[in-house]
């Protein structure tokens, strides 16, 4: 046995047949091919236990040292959605009015997108991702993180497969600036948005933009592959 100057524990989870692997993946897949980011949400209420559920299983995400570098803030607060919606806004105004970045314009025209987000005041929560440049210890000092948008980003990606899985929808909500959502969440100095989701379920005549995904043999490369069988 191999010996360790800091604590292990086995790790020995059930070894599937090939079969019944490819069938839980094939599954998954069908399950998250019909996720899609929505703009029209129901107001009706979501229970905050799907929203902890989901962070919970965000929390299980791989991070660089072992740092776990997000915070999740959560909203359910009329007053400070409109605030949010308000600050966000201003923001979306500029981008849209004003900023000379015609290529992204014209990259997001098919998704009819504009400076009005009605859904951060319609959907029942806003959670907003919050990654952690470093994090304040108990003596005052800070600790550093390592790869914090990766470790962040899988986090988040989490976060979404887990409110699909549970029937919710949500949208990577990233107006930019940001810095606005840490003066209304009361958030340090040490933490940046990353990404604002408004999370609840999609209004009966909820539509989205008829978008195809990258085919596979884009999206993957096997080199020198194994033969199949």
């Amino acid at each position: 046995m191999t010996r360790h100057q800091h604590p292990f524990v086995p790790y020995a989870p059930p070894r599937l047949s090939p079969e019944e692997s490819l069938a839980r993946g094939q599954e998954l897949y069908r399950l998250l091919d019909q996720r899609r980011s929505v703009r029209w949400f129901s107001p009706d209420p979501v229970p905050l236990e799907a929203i902890e559920t989901a962070v919970r299983i965000a929390n299980t995400a791989p991070s660089g040292a072992h740092h776990q570098p997000w915070t999740f803030v959560a909203t359910a607060d009329p007053g400070v959605k409109r605030a949010v919606r308000e600050a966000a806004e201003v923001e979306e105004r500029k981008f849209y009015r004003e900023r000379n970045a015609p290529d992204w314009h014209a990259a997001l025209a098919r998704l009819e997108t504009d400076e009005h987000k009605e859904f951060l005041e319609v959907a029942p929560w806003l959670v907003v991702a919050f990654a952690q440049k470093s994090t304040p210890l108990p003596d005052g000092s800070l600790r550093k993180n390592y790869y914090v948008n990766e470790s962040v980003g899988i986090a988040c990606g989490m976060f979404i497969t887990a409110l699909h899985t549970m029937g919710l929808a949500t949208l990577t909500h990233t107006p930019n600036p940001m810095g606005f959502l840490n003066e209304v969440f009361e958030r340090p100095v040490t933490e940046r948005p990353y990404i604002l989701f408004p999370v609840g379920y999609p209004a009966p005549d909820c539509e989205v933009p008829d978008l195809d995904r990258k085919p596979l043999a884009e999206a993957l490369v096997v080199h020198a592959p194994l033969p199949r069988g």
